[in-house]
């Protein structure tokens, strides 16, 4: 009988000691969903690469853009594959600046020409107004958040990440306090139906998050997203609507007001009150 021996292979770190200096340096420069959206691309380039057997501070040009053809041959969208790009040279940039590396790869990878136009999804007045029709219909914990985008503009995320102490009271209009895109913190009105659709979700609560989810915790930008289709789907909205549908709606009937404000006020020859002249 021969009797046989299995030798252990040790097995190789997925990072250098340096790449993961500069994985975890360049995220640490992001937070909220600006990091979240930065992690996932690097997370995908990171596993791109190990498929390959290409070490992070390996690559050459020619695999970043290797990596971009094989994103357009699944049918990535061109903004996405873009951002993607974007993401690799910001991170090989900061390695270079952090002398981790002495250059960057990504330096001259060209990257696809994106149409800036906005595709958006558009309601028009009468379906916004139906859906919000629908969602007063609807329990309060639908009713506020559609109230908060759609009468408010927030975006998904401002929205979900409100807490009940940040809800105030200035100079006789209902506020909330919010933190915007990119940390920066904010108090806005509320217009009148939201705050009262606000009040009805939060009821005898008086601490946490403004909007909760069936299981208690707080609604997230997916849970979000769920409830507008839902309310959607009633009115009979036959769109693809999102939680950004409702922003884009608000921006869209805010600047068809200023326009005919400012048309107003033009063949008038008048000026604006001062009031409205400091708030402009």
């Amino acid at each position: 009988m021969t009797a046989t021996t299995t030798a252990l292979v040790p097995r190789q770190p997925a990072f250098s000691d340096a790449e993961r200096l500069a994985l975890a340096g360049f995220l640490a420069g992001y937070r909220g969903l600006t990091r979240e959206a930065y992690a996932l691309d690097l997370r995908q380039f990171t596993t791109w690469c190990r498929a390959r057997s290409l070490s992070l501070f390996a690559v050459r040009r020619a695999d970043i853009e290797g990596f971009a053809r094989d994103l357009e041959a699944r049918g990535r969208a061109r903004a996405t594959v873009t951002r993607r790009l974007c993401t690799i040279a910001g991170f090989y940039k900061y390695a270079v600046e952090e002398e981790l590396l002495e250059h960057s790869p990504a330096a001259h990878v060209r990257r696809p020409r994106v149409d800036y136009e906005s595709h958006a999804v558009a309601l028009d007045r009468n379906e916004l107004s139906a859906l919000l029709v629908a969602a007063g219909l609807g329990p309060p914990c639908e009713h506020a958040p559609i109230s908060l985008l759609a009468l408010n503009g927030l975006r998904v995320s401002e929205a979900t990440g409100a807490d009940i102490e940040h809800l105030g009271l200035e100079r006789g209009h209902r506020t909330l306090t919010i933190t915007r895109k990119g940390g920066k913190v904010v108090t806005i009105p509320l217009a009148p139906r939201t705050a009262r659709a606000i009040d009805l979700a939060v009821g005898e609560r008086t601490e946490g998050p403004v909007f909760l989810a069936a299981d208690g915790r707080r609604l997230d930008r997916h849970g979000a997203g769920r409830i507008v289709r839902r309310i959607a789907r009633r009115t009979g909205i036959g769109k693809s609507v999102t939680p950004h549908t409702l922003r884009h709606a608000f921006i869209t009937a805010a600047q068809m007001g200023r326009i005919a404000f400012d048309a107003t006020f033009g063949r008038s020859g008048e000026s604006p009150p001062p009031a409205v002249q400091r708030t402009r």
